[in-house]
């Protein structure tokens, strides 16, 4: 009797601590460059619910052989869905996972360990997640993805047990960034075009908390959402195009986050940018420096009920007078004027039906064929008449370029070519030593020829886009390999490319006069834009806007410390200030290259004469700085002139908006911007443009 008592108490207790429950998955082969799923099934499992307090997930375990570790992504998807990554690009060219195992609540993280990684080790992604409160009983995946060509293995075993010391994470509530949430109602976003969805923006102002119970404040309604990208499309944080849409499902032009607006709009993944900030450091220093550069906020998004990291918004690249303001172009002008623009154009992967074939080889690679694809008017809606007359206008180009009189002022490249955008292009994407920037994501615009002066719309280089692969060192090219900064990008094509670029600067820097025109600007912009205590004081910006997100997003993504997105030379970083100060240091080698190497001669600069206008000898100070309230702005204008001023905090928010002014030319004129006194100490920058002449001056504001 005091047996079976004894036994009936057992059971109870049993019941109430519950028992550790293993279940043992599916095996077999690991295909080359393929998503291999092996399935588990778990029934019988009590209690059936599995959370992050009572009951639930707590170890994953493997074996598997792989003669390459770091092309797989390792990931576990619960029975509703839910995938989170337990390995990514970890071990190198090392071998194997032995014994193996995946806990929370391990001493040490998996990306600390190497091949074979054997033992219990932090998973790499929030595991926590699955114990959401669904029916573990079910079919459970261990999915590996092998990412790379050559290599292949076998899954030996594999294992996951349930307990009462289950697997936990950290919900999302706020965030110092505006909160983007989308819910798909139930649709896969595809890269096939866009779904409809619900989407709100939670963003209460500057400086401002948000939280996930604030009303949807900042844009609550319908949008079209789809995956863009080529490359980052096949990384673990996917990108988004989206559309602002009305209830009808057209385009909507709103204004999001306080940029202007319109209806096109991207969400950029920083799982290739472990800064956050290489795409805003480039746009922003080309808008700075007088062009229009993809406005953009970092922001923290919510996935239909799942937190997804740190995104940047940004703006696309577009026809539209808040971006690339160029004439509309409608399909019925095939007439010259009307006919002759705007348009944009670029090179990138083509095909025979978005593209045509230049006329013309990089100088230095005559046997190579360049491809220029239409952006605007796109592929499936410019006409013949129109797809002849920008060809045409390219062709023009290139041949005074080629010509014998290239260099001439009057008849030579000048008379097609924006000498300025092109100087400018090449700086920002040379600064960054940007891969890309020469061949692929490599924009062009046309603007429309002016009937009344017989001027022919000139070809402008920009707008600049896409720099995850730029700022750092990496295993491309033996250009991009050199870690003392050296190298020039736009020898691109010397490096067998997958797309050729035009070579165009090859022979641009033949003329000793474009030479000394692009040393003169580099030595200008090195005293303002690109002094490196602006640019370092705007890093440092950014780094603590972002400090708070950043340790939720790489909790969640556990790419940081591992070898995730570009093939870059140094190791992985293994912090956000570490990886913020390598980015500095980078910065600090590549400068100290292109000051002693920039092409041309700085000894007779005019700083002012390489502008396409007459705008180009205004010259503005500021003063007093620091500031407590008013600023006093001196120009000298040749002649009358519009000037605007927006001012500007540390992270690029605007916290004063246009001011204008009209001031006559012939002399020195000053006037006062009024900055709100009621503005906190720190560093500010005022943005004063004339024209397309545009100055950037960095101020202090005091009590």
């Amino acid at each position: 009797m005091k047996i079976k008592n004894f036994l009936f108490v057992m059971g109870i207790v049993s019941s109430l601590l519950g028992f550790s429950q293993t279940y043992n998955g599916t095996v077999g082969l690991i295909n080359d460059v393929a998503t291999n799923d092996f399935p588990l099934v778990v029934s019988g499992l009590s209690p059936a619910t599995i959370d992050t307090t009572n009951f639930g997930l707590e170890t994953i375990c493997i074996n598997l052989t792989h003669t390459y570790d770091a092309d797989l992504e390792i990931s576990i998807v619960a029975p509703d869905g839910t995938t989170k990554i337990l390995a990514t690009s970890l071990g190198g060219g090392g071998q194997n996972y032995t014994n193996t195992c995946f806990n929370i609540f391990a001493p040490t993280s998996i990306t600390t360990g190497t091949p074979p990684f054997t033992g219990t080790f932090i998973p790499q992604g929030v595991m926590g997640m699955v114990n959401n409160g669904q029916n573990g009983n079910g079919t459970w995946i261990l999915r590996v993805r092998d990412m790379a060509a050559q290599d292949s293995g076998n899954l030996l075993s594999w294992s996951i047990t349930f307990g009462n010391t289950p697997a936990t994470y950290h919900s999302f509530s706020s965030s110092n960034m505006p909160i983007v949430i989308i819910n798909t109602n139930n649709q896969t976003i595809v890269q096939t075009g866009k779904i409809t969805a619900d989407m709100g923006i939670i963003y209460n102002g500057i400086g401002i908390r948000n939280h996930m119970t604030d009303p949807w404040n900042n844009y609550s309604g319908k949008i079209g959402i789809e995956i863009r990208g080529n490359y980052s499309a096949s990384l673990p944080q996917l990108p988004y195009d989206f559309e602002t849409r009305d209830a009808l499902g057209n385009g909507m032009d709103t204004s999001l986050i306080g940029m202007p607006s319109e209806n096109d709009w991207c969400l950029v993944a920083m799982y290739n940018d472990k800064s956050f900030m290489r795409n805003m450091l480039s746009y922003n220093t080309f808008y700075d420096m007088g062009h229009w550069g993809p406005r953009n906020k970092l922001c923290e998004v919510i996935l239909n009920g799942e937190y997804q990291g740190v995104y940047s918004l940004t703006e696309t690249i577009k026809r539209d007078s808040n971006r690339v303001n160029i004439a509309k172009l409608d399909t019925n002008e095939v007439v010259w004027p009307n006919v002759s623009g705007g348009y944009i154009f670029k090179t990138d992967y083509w095909d025979n039906s978005n593209s045509w074939l230049l006329n013309y080889h990089p100088i230095d690679h005559p046997t190579l064929d360049v491809h220029m694809v239409y952006f605007y008017p796109k592929p499936t809606v410019i006409v013949p008449q129109q797809q002849a007359y920008i060809q045409g206008a390219v062709n023009d180009l290139e041949a005074a370029l080629y010509g014998p009189n290239f260099a001439d002022l009057t008849v030579g490249y000048r008379k097609y070519m924006s000498e300025r955008s092109f100087i400018d292009y090449f700086i920002v994407n040379e600064l960054s030593r940007n891969t890309d920037g020469f061949k692929k994501s490599c924009y062009f615009y046309k603007e429309k020829d002016v009937t009344s002066t017989g001027v022919i719309g000139k070809i402008k280089a920009g707008p600049v886009w896409d720099f995850d692969w730029a700022w750092k060192d990496i295993w491309d090219c033996i250009i991009f390999q050199a870690t003392d900064g050296s190298g020039w990008s736009y020898h691109v094509n010397d490096c067998g490319s997958d797309v050729n670029g035009t070579g165009w600067y090859v022979r641009l820097l033949q003329d000793t006069t474009f030479a000394n025109d692009l040393n003169c600007r580099w030595q200008e912009l090195r005293g303002t834009l690109l002094d490196t205590t602006r640019m370092f004081h705007f890093i440092d910006s950014i780094a603590a806007y972002s400090n708070e997100a950043q340790a939720r997003h790489y909790a969640y993504w556990g790419n940081m410390g591992a070898a995730t997105g570009t093939a870059e030379i140094e190791p992985p970083r293994q912090s956000y200030q570490e990886e913020v100060d390598s980015l500095k240091s980078w910065i600090r080698r590549r400068i100290s290259w292109m000051d002693a190497n920039m092409p041309g001669n700085s000894s007779q600069c005019n700083l002012t004469g390489i502008a396409d206008n007459q705008n180009a000898n205004a010259a503005v100070a500021t003063y007093p700085n620091p500031f407590a309230s008013e600023i006093h702005l001196s120009f000298v204008l040749a002649q009358p002139e519009n000037v605007e001023m927006e001012l500007f905090n540390a992270l690029g928010q605007t916290v004063q908006p246009n001011q204008k002014e009209h001031h006559n030319g012939g002399g020195t004129q000053v006037f006062t911007f009024n900055a709100d006194a009621n503005l906190p100490p720190g560093i500010y920058l005022l943005r004063i443009k004339c024209g397309d002449k545009v100055w950037t001056r960095q101020l202090s504001k005091v009590e």
